[in-house]
């Protein structure tokens, strides 16, 4: 099984840590980053609630491939972060 199918899996299981603690290990040891990896290092990030991790990652794998699904998070996230009620926060 692959890196990126591993953390496939580990993420489908909710184990956000462990798939970063895979990929970690994996640049740690020698591992080339594509844009894929950086991808779902970014889906694990967010499933965390650390949006800014999440899109550093998302922003490496469009640096590496524009056409990467990346972009895509990347524009949801964004969409996201700017879609809150300013007002609710003055109650």
């Amino acid at each position: 099984m692959t890196v990126p199918d591993k953390v496939r899996e580990l993420l489908a299981l909710d184990r956000a840590d462990e798939a970063i603690a895979l990929v970690d290990e994996w640049k740690a040891g020698g591992g080339e980053m594509d844009d894929i990896l950086y991808y779902l290092l970014g889906n694990a990030w967010r499933k965390k609630g650390s949006w800014q991790m999440a899109m550093n990652n998302y922003l490496e794998a469009v640096a590496i491939n524009p056409e990467s699904p990346a972009s895509q998070a990347l524009d949801i996230a964004n969409e996201i972060l700017a879609f809150y009620n300013k007002d609710m926060y003055n109650q």
